[in-house]
Formats: structure tokens, sequence, C-alpha cells
């Protein structure tokens, strides 16, 4: 057995190579790509028999993703990854002096996954196309993210700027922010412009927008954009108009990205085996779906249990107990992005499923908070999607609450005479 540190960098990495027996056989610089693989393959073959299998090869380093650490997988080595948290503690077991250097974090991740291995997760090899499905989801997540950043901020900077040049699109619109205000806008961003919309394009942008009554709020509309308001100069008027115009195209352009990246994620998702058990989910549609997908990834042998799907969800309690004082309370160092897909599964799965609804009113009729009767909802969702993976079946509401089915059957029996 071999045991190899890799403190990685931007462009390089730093390799050491232990025996077991803790003593090093040697260490190296390596370049990033290619060349850097190459001449690791090379390292290890100097000490590894000619029949020796990859597996044999235990590489400790602290990420789980990157071409780098595909590369070290797909070679058949066993790569783990080590919490940066994890080797910083490991550090001030080897030393307390405070030093620190590349070769030196290289020796600790060396030395960890030399005595501690079969505490440290193995990177999971995840198929390519659960890596795309991974890649497509953040990106769309960010965006969406962005957008509603940008949002916020022209809420405000947008009404301070038509105050001063344009007050009428204040009383015609209740919420800049909302479709058919940046659409409008967009199209006629100043008081001449806007007094020239048409009923029909108002309507239209009603209709886009999915608006209630649209005579009545065309009507409202138009008459506030063509009613006489105090106005700026033609100079100034023209250069706020392209100040709102620019803001609202970036807003513009981050809301077609999105929908272009939505459909990329459903296309890709649904070419995934699993998606029938995804979708089958109580709460779980097709976005939510490749998210939780994306997240938990599909090696079927990266969760032992559903206590460690759980834990890896974040939704698991976290016990702290010392002597004779026991705290329980919600984990904060995990995936974001997962635990908010699984906390939105948990709220729409309380619409979508009897089960889910029976679970979370008994939670808060023992005076649990709405978040963590939602958390607990999803960690109980999170055991029943691994119940579901696990077995290859579609999710059943009798199978996933049979108390809750059993005492609605008992409510619908007419009692007997």
């Amino acid at each position: 057995m071999l045991f190899v540190g890799d403190d990685w960098a931007l462009d390089h990495h730093d390799v050491e190579v232990q025996d077991q027996a803790g003593r090093r056989l040697g260490k190296a610089r390596l370049p990033e790509g290619v060349e850097g693989v190459a001449r690791l393959h090379g390292l290890l073959a100097r000490f590894l028999p000619e029949d020796a299998e990859p597996s044999q090869v235990l590489i400790g380093i602290e990420t789980d993703r990157g071409p780098w650490v595909a590369a070290l997988v797909a070679a058949g080595y066993r790569v783990f990854a080590v919490n940066p948290r994890q080797a910083a503690r490991a550090r001030d077991r080897l030393g307390v002096s405070g030093a620190k250097s590349d070769a030196g974090d290289a020796h600790v991740l060396a030395d960890l996954v030399r005595t501690d291995a079969h505490q440290l997760p193995q990177v999971a090899e995840d198929s390519d196309l659960a890596d795309g499905v991974q890649a497509l989801t953040r990106a769309h997540q960010a965006l969406i993210w962005d957008r509603a950043r940008h949002v916020l901020r022209l809420r405000l900077r947008l009404r301070a700027t038509l105050r001063d040049y344009f007050p009428a699109a204040l009383e015609a619109f209740a919420d800049l922010a909302e479709p058919e205000a940046l659409e409008l806008l967009g199209k006629a961003p100043d008081p001449d412009r806007a007094a020239r919309l048409s009923r029909s394009q108002i309507a239209a942008a009603l209709k886009r927008a999915r608006r209630r009554d649209i005579e009545g709020k065309t009507t409202a509309i138009q008459a506030a954009l063509r009613a006489p308001a105090l106005g700026r100069g033609p100079v100034l008027t023209a250069a706020s108009a392209a100040v709102t115009r620019s803001s609202i195209s970036v807003i513009s352009a981050l809301t077609t990205e999105i929908a272009q990246l939505e459909t990329e994620v459903k296309a890709h998702f649904g070419q995934h085996p699993d998606t029938g058990i995804y979708l089958s989910q109580p709460g779980l549609g097709q976005i939510l779906g490749a998210r939780v997908l994306a997240e938990f990834g599909d090696d079927p042998h990266r969760y032992a249990s559903a206590k460690a799907r759980k834990n890896y969800a974040g939704t698991s309690p976290l016990t702290i107990a010392s002597g004779r004082k026991r705290t329980v309370r919600a984990r904060f160092v995990r995936n974001d992005r997962l635990v908010d897909a699984l906390t939105r599964q948990a709220q729409s799965a309380l619409r979508a499923s009897p089960g889910a609804r029976a679970c979370y009113d008994a939670l808060r009729a023992r005076g649990i908070g709405h978040q963590a009767a939602l958390r607990q909802l999803a960690n109980r969702l999170v055991g029943i999607l691994h119940g579901c993976l696990t077995t290859s079946t579609h999710y059943n509401e009798a199978t996933a609450w049979p108390q809750a089915t059993t005492t609605s059957q008992n409510r619908q029996q007419p009692a007997a005479a």
C-alpha cells in the first residue's frame, strides 16, 4: 500500500508518498495537467511492484472535483476528499509551532490518509451525465441568484431615477420589478415614448405576465403614462432614459439566459436513468429533481445508508454531548445548494403528499417551529428517496407513510352498526 498526500494549487501539486510505516518514500512538485499526472504515475511506479493494483494507492487531497481528481479516479486510485478543517486539525496534531508549507501540508495529508482513511469520504465515481447535470443546475441557480440581486438593486436605483425625470412611471407601476413594468419601461424608458404606447402593447405585456383584469389594468397604466407631469430638460431626460434602458436590459438578458439554461437542465436530466424515481417523489419537478440529483450524485456506493445520505444532506440533527450537557441543533456545515432544494421540496410536498402534510402537522402540534418542521420533513423525504434509489422503485404514498395512510382509511370507513 502507498499513501499519497496531494496539496493542490491552481498551477501545481505538492505530493508526498509514504509507505505503511509512515516512512517518506518520495516527494515532488508536479505541474497541473497531463504532464503532472504522467509524472505522478511514474513516481508511484517506482515504489509499487509490477503486479500491484491501482487500488493499492490511497491519495488524500482537499477537493473532490476538477480534472486532476477525475484523472486520479479514472486511473483506479482510491482518492479521499479531506475537508480543509480536518487537514488543519491534523497539522496541529503533528506540530504545534504553527509552521506551514505546501510540502508540509502534503506530508500531513499523506499521514492522515494512512491512519484515518477508514473515516474519510472516498471521492464518488459519479457518471459523466450526473456531472453535466450538476454543472448546468449550479449555473442555472447562480443566474437566478444574480437576477434576484440585480432586481433588488434595480428597485431602489430605478425608483430614484424615475422620480427625478419620469414620475408618471411610478404611478403606472406599483412594483418596478414586475415583468410587465420591465418590458414596457424597456420599450419606452422616457415620458414621450411611454405616452405613445398603445393599448395593444400594454395588454400584450400584461398577458405575458399572466395578469388578471387585463382591460382594467391596461386602462389604468395608459392613463397614468399619459397624465400631465412635471419633466426635466431633454438632455437629462435622454441620459436618464439610457440608464433605465441599460439597467432593464441586464435583467432581461439574465432572464433569457436562465430560460435557455432551464431547457438544457431539463434535457440532460431527462436522459438520466433515475429520472423517473426522482420525479415520482412528492414535491420534486424537473428543476428541483435535477438539483437534488446533481448534489447527491449518482454513485450507488457513495452512501452506505439512509443516515449517511441524510448527514450529507445536512437535514439530520447534530448532537453535541459532553458530561451532563446534551444539545441537539441543526447542521450549519452543509451543502447549501442541496439544503435549498430539499427545503423547497418539503414545502411543495405539503400539498402533493397527504402523508407529508400529516407529518408536518404533527411536528407543528408538538410546538416545533415552521422551519424546524420543514427541516425534519425534508430529512424524512431524504430517507424515502434513499430507499427508492436503493431498490430502484418509484415513490408510493402508502409505503412511505403507512401510519398516515392507515389513519386516513379508518376515517373514511363508516362506523359499524
